[in-house]
């Protein structure tokens, strides 16, 4: 048997999430059934983590083992030629059996694209979450630096999170402004990129992040709310889960890879 470690990119618009769900097509299905067609095993991947309803991935990492003497090298193109367009595999090695592609990750990054212009960008709409009204993004920035560091997040944590602690660390966190398409003397505001690096995340706990990093730029929150609201250990104190279209799995990192 061989150990197989792949990276993944998809477009989550049309799928339930990355993980096999009894209702709805998945990521995980879609790559499962790619597998199938090319070496007749039917098995289960390993990811490095979930993603939700409507969530994107760059840099997703999975793993399987297989009975396949398929080189390494030609793995990539043999299942992108049995995907659909809105999955595409990008890398593949070989790794020892051990490998576990959730129990090593060692970091995680994700970005949240917020469009602060009037009109949507047609090209992005299924990656970016449109806000029209107006944002101030020092606030937001001043709020989300208050995250930084190791603390329970059970705040920002779905009510439904099944993890046994809530404590995580998050070693960076800064938000981008690019206001390249910003027309003048209009409400453009321009597209808002808010990175968040950790050891690893809860069920939505990016979404309500952005969620309640979003009512700080409203001004329906101070920037000196987020500590408060972090030591409460209350879900009901923070801000509504953002949309699940603006997130994207960056990257995930392995000390030995």
């Amino acid at each position: 048997m061989r150990n197989l470690c792949m990276k993944v990119s998809y477009e989550g618009t049309n799928y339930n999430g990355f993980q096999t769900q009894p209702d709805g097509i998945t990521v995980q299905d879609r790559l499962e059934q790619a597998i199938k067609s090319l070496t007749g095993e039917e098995l289960k991947i390993i990811a490095s983590g979930r993603t939700d309803s409507g969530v994107h991935a760059y840099g997703q990492v999975f793993n399987f083992t297989t009975s396949s003497i398929i080189p390494v090298e030609r793995w990539c193109m043999a299942l992108n030629t049995r995907l659909p367009q809105d999955i595409i595999v990008r890398d593949a090695i070989e790794v020892p059996l051990s490998f576990h592609a959730r129990r090593a990750a060692k970091r995680k990054t994700y970005l949240y694209t917020i469009n602060a212009n009037q009109f949507i960008d047609v090209f992005q709409r299924r990656t970016q979450y449109h806000h029209t009204s107006r944002l101030n993004t020092a606030a937001m920035e001043e709020g989300l630096k208050h995250l930084i560091g190791t603390y329970d997040f059970s705040s920002f944590a779905s009510k439904n999170s099944t993890k046994p602690s809530h404590i995580r660390t998050l070693y960076d966190a800064y938000m981008v402004v690019d206001q390249s398409m910003c027309r003048p003397n209009t409400r453009d505001q321009g597209v808002i990129h808010t990175y968040l690096t950790g050891s690893g995340f809860l069920q939505h706990m990016v979404r309500i992040i952005m969620g309640t990093l979003l009512e700080v730029g409203e001004g329906k929150k101070n920037a000196d709310d987020i500590p408060i609201i972090l030591n409460s250990l209350d879900r009901s104190k923070a801000g509504p889960t953002a949309e699940g279209k603006g997130l994207t799995l960056c990257s995930v990192e392995y000390s030995d890879l």
